[in-house]
């Protein structure tokens, strides 16, 4: 008797013929997606890793695996000289496609291009992340270090360097910064990427940005109104800079030329010198600067002056300098070291010549007191002769 058709078994011997194909499709695409990229032809401008193969006065051979073999000669094999020379025949190192087959049937190869974008790979991410990096001072200039990372010759400004660093020059003489700055030729500095252009190779590092961690956590150790006793670190025509511990930390900060003392001073250097160990209350902390004061910590003379002068007060006064708005005149307040100083202007005389003609540095004369506002720590002064 004929077998009869049956559908119902055909279709079902079709859907699992259909969910075996699928499965099998689905398998190879898997497949393939985990097949290496050595299968595929490589591309100009590709970074790959290869192992020397052979190393000669010229030419550099670099086994590819499965792309091949790889040439590094003429010019590019010149470039690389630096990286060539500390390579052995079984060594591996980044190499860049720079012609996918010549004629020999070689890939070329650039050693130094591949180096020089890892380079810039990794300047990107050190920017990125905001890591600190160990880098040589290798040479100075007036304006700053030069430094290298990774090959790429990068610039540490003045400017970015650390307090422990920054060479503090009374008077800023460029010779003699310079001077200081050529002590750190061949150390190594912690620094940060600050920017950097891979198309003008420019980069540019800072050690004060490296060490602003630390530094932030040792200022919150501080607020306004503390004392700390530290020592002189420089002198500049500004102010003096004080250093002193906190913690494990060394913390600097600026004592600014008005506040070293009531009295008007002219050149930090012939009031406190470098070294001096000295007490200085914190007058301010912003953006991770310190500024201090010597004076506050004195007794303010022109806080007690009103109880020895007065305005119309006959005195004898001490004259200190001269300045374009007259001569400063020094006038004891009541105590014996307490003194105050006053302005007798220029408009006194009529003329610069006939004041330094009436009134010479280092003599005393009788003035009068025409105004005294002790509040303002201000006091006018008229040569009696004068009135």
């Amino acid at each position: 008797m004929p077998r009869m058709f049956d559908k119902s078994s055909f279709y079902d011997y079709y859907r699992q013929s259909m969910e075996a194909q699928a499965r099998v499709n689905f398998s190879m695409q898997n497949l393939a997606a985990k097949l290496p990229l050595a299968f595929s032809l490589p591309k100009v401008g590709d970074m790959v890793e290869g192992r020397v193969i052979k190393k000669s006065a010229r030419t550099l051979y670099f086994d590819l695996g499965l792309w091949g073999v790889g040439i590094v000669y003429g010019i590019e094999f010149t470039n690389a000289q630096t990286i060539i020379k500390n390579l052995k025949v079984g060594d591996s190192a980044f190499v860049k496609i720079l012609e996918v087959e010549n004629e020999a049937g070689f890939r070329e190869l650039s050693l130094a291009e591949a180096q020089s974008q890892k380079s810039w790979d990794l300047i990107r991410e050190l920017k990125r992340t905001n890591k600190t990096v160990a880098t040589k001072i290798l040479n100075v200039n007036r304006g700053g270090l030069m430094v290298e990372i990774s090959g790429i010759a990068g610039f540490l400004p003045v400017s970015q360097l650390s307090n422990e660093h920054y060479p503090r020059v009374e008077g800023g003489d460029k010779n003699k910064i310079l001077e200081e700055l050529s002590k750190f030729i061949g150390q190594d500095f912690n620094v940060r990427v600050l920017d950097f252009d891979s198309r003008d190779n420019k980069l540019i590092v800072s050690e004060k940005a490296a060490e602003e961690e630390n530094l932030k956590q040792a200022i919150g150790r501080h607020q306004v109104g503390d004392v700390i006793t530290g020592t002189i670190s420089g002198i500049v025509d500004w102010g003096v800079f004080i250093k002193w511990p906190a913690g494990e930390d060394m913390l600097e900060g600026l004592i600014h030329i008005s506040e070293l003392d009531w009295q008007l001073i002219e050149n930090p250097a012939d009031f406190i010198k470098v070294d001096d160990n000295v007490s200085a209350k914190i007058i301010d902390i912003a953006n991770d600067r310190i500024s201090l004061s010597l004076k506050q910590l004195k007794l303010d003379p022109w806080k007690v002056a009103s109880a020895f002068l007065e305005k119309g007060m006959i005195v004898d006064g001490l004259v200190k300098k001269y300045n374009s708005f007259g001569a400063f005149v020094e006038v004891q307040a009541g105590g014996k070291n307490e003194a105050l100083q006053g302005l007798c202007h220029i408009s006194e005389f009529g003329s610069d010549e006939k004041m330094k003609k009436a009134l010479e540095i280092a003599k005393k004369y009788q003035f009068k007191i025409l105004a005294f506002i002790p509040e303002e720590h201000r006091m006018s002064l008229g040569l009696l002769t004068n009135i």
